[in-house]
């Protein structure tokens, strides 16, 4: 029980929801548009059984991540992914992303279409949120998991649009956002069994398990998805201006 009082284990929780609104903005599109066309007295059923599918989903994928990243090499591969996810952040991307998504006014396939569109929309989110939950206890990390995601549920379904609003006036939360993502692909990549175990592959090179080295992973991570992801962006910017009419 002590362990849920740590500053470690409220830090990861804090990670897990600054995760779920930053790659779970798409979420609330999603639910909208599957659920425009339903009555107004299914509209709320629609919503609540649709977001209630996709995290259980979701808890379900971030289960057997957390239990793949014990694997050797996976959380080094699970680093470069998350570093490309912050990258992706902070680069401009097209408003057109969700033009596929299928309205419905029948309450269950309305649902059907939020929980499917959720699978294929995940695999970022899990990715970054079993990444933040190695921080925590084993003995923890699924019911940290499942803490933060309940958390975030009122605040991606209801209180989206004020987070996308304060994104817009405060572009330097998508930035951190990114930083973010940059920090646990460092922490996460330290500790993949193949670079900490120094019994074990021992043609790779070893890194001391340290919080000196976890942390300064970390800031590499951050500074790295900070300044390729404005590189992108700043080459971005000159080619959109000469491009053909």
């Amino acid at each position: 029980m002590d362990e849920f009082l740590t500053p470690a284990f409220w830090l990861a929780v804090g990670q897990i929801i600054m995760i779920d609104i930053l790659l779970g903005g798409d979420n609330a599109v999603v639910i909208a548009l599957a659920c425009r066309r339903l009555p107004p007295r299914l509209r709320f059923k629609g919503i609540l059984w649709g977001t209630a599918g996709a995290i259980g989903l979701r808890v379900v994928l971030i289960f057997f991540a957390l239990t793949l990243l014990a694997i050797p090499f996976l959380k080094l591969v699970g680093a470069a992914l998350l570093i490309w996810i912050g990258i992706k952040l902070l680069v401009p991307e097209a408003e057109d992303g969700h033009a596929n998504i299928q309205a419905s006014d029948k309450l269950w396939a309305a649902v059907k279409t939020i929980i499917v569109a959720d699978l294929v929309m995940s695999v970022d989110n899990v990715i970054a949120i079993a990444g933040a939950a190695q921080g925590a206890h084993a003995d923890h990390q699924l019911a940290l998991v499942i803490f933060g995601l309940l958390v975030s549920i009122p605040i991606i379904v209801w209180g989206s649009q004020l987070v996308i609003k304060l994104m817009d006036r405060f572009p330097v939360i998508i930035v951190l956002g990114g930083m973010l993502l940059g920090w646990i692909a460092g922490t996460m990549a330290v500790g993949d069994p193949v670079v900490a175990k120094p019994d074990d592959w021992t043609w790779m090179p070893k890194l001391p398990q340290t919080d000196v080295v976890k942390y300064g992973a970390g800031i590499a991570g951050a500074l790295l998805v900070l300044a390729w992801g404005k590189w992108i962006a700043a080459r971005q910017k000159p080619a959109e201006g000469t491009g053909a009419v």
